[in-house]
């Protein structure tokens, strides 16, 4: 905790030194330091306390509301993707037919644009879905597309990586390729699993503020974030405080997964002394 807190008043002195020598030398490489480019840390921390608009809350406030409703739309984008990149490492551990035929269109489903994706998903996928998910839902299958991919390829690497000899134990043993899963291959796969799911959880924060993009919500981060940005010539500082409410979003997100890890890795029998 106190590291943390050293790196965060670390990297504060380090924004407000580079903003003086800049604007004190006149730099304008790699761009040009003032108000508008580089709020000072005290402006933007002084915008949480103020409206937004007026008549309105505190744009802390705003924000919260706002990064519970994209929260949901990660959580269950990720809970998904965990699932789906899971279950395909386990069909694809059983087969080098289907590892060879099915992993490059896994690998090339990555190579496209999120953005040019995330208006297809929605239009797919919001009239198949019940009244309450419409709209968020289809924005938590964005955050899903991203969060699979490696989940899948980690799994499979994971469960590769299984002791031969272990395996072989279980087939004098007469076990069949079930025990030989869940007893030897998914116990080694869990550090290779629970480090795809750090990043498959912030990715899914991503997801889920990019996926509100072309769905027209507003309740999310995404529609904090385009219309702050309509402003941000005048007032630069709420862009910047709802960037910096996205950030920790995606870091509670990876501290659940931590702790997740803790939980579920290093109490497992393997682990304790």
């Amino acid at each position: 905790m106190i590291l943390a807190v050293t790196t965060v008043v670390a990297l504060a002195g380090l924004w407000e030194l580079y903003r003086l020598v800049w604007t004190s030398a006149g730099w304008t490489w790699p761009f040009v330091v003032n108000d508008t480019s580089m709020p000072h840390l005290w402006t933007i921390a002084k915008a949480f306390s103020q409206p937004a608009q007026v008549n309105q809350p505190s744009l802390a406030w705003i924000l919260l509301q706002k990064s519970l409703f994209t929260a949901r739309e990660a959580a269950f984008g990720f809970a998904i993707g965990a699932i789906v990149g899971f279950a395909i490492g386990l069909v694809l551990v059983h087969s080098r037919l289907l590892q060879r035929g099915f992993l490059p269109y896994i690998v090339m489903s990555q190579t496209i644009p999120i953005l040019a994706v995330a208006p297809m998903v929605v239009v797919w996928v919001n009239p198949k879905l019940p009244a309450g998910f419409q709209g968020w839902g289809a924005v938590a299958v964005i955050a899903a597309y991203l969060t699979f991919f490696p989940v899948a390829i980690n799994s499979l690497r994971g469960l590769q990586s299984a002791d031969p000899r272990a395996l072989e134990l279980m087939r004098s043993y007469a076990g069949g390729r079930w025990h030989a899963l869940w007893k030897v291959r998914v116990p080694t796969s869990l550090p290779y699993v629970f480090a795809a799911f750090k990043i498959a959880a912030t990715a899914s924060v991503v997801g889920a503020i990019i996926g509100e993009l072309p769905s027209g919500l507003q309740s999310g981060l995404g529609g904090a974030i385009i219309n702050f940005n309509q402003y941000y010539s005048i007032e630069p500082q709420e862009l910047w405080a709802t960037n910096i409410v996205a950030a920790a979003l995606g870091v509670v997100f990876f501290l659940i997964v931590v702790a997740a890890e803790k939980l579920v890795v290093r109490r497992a029998p393997e682990h304790v002394g």
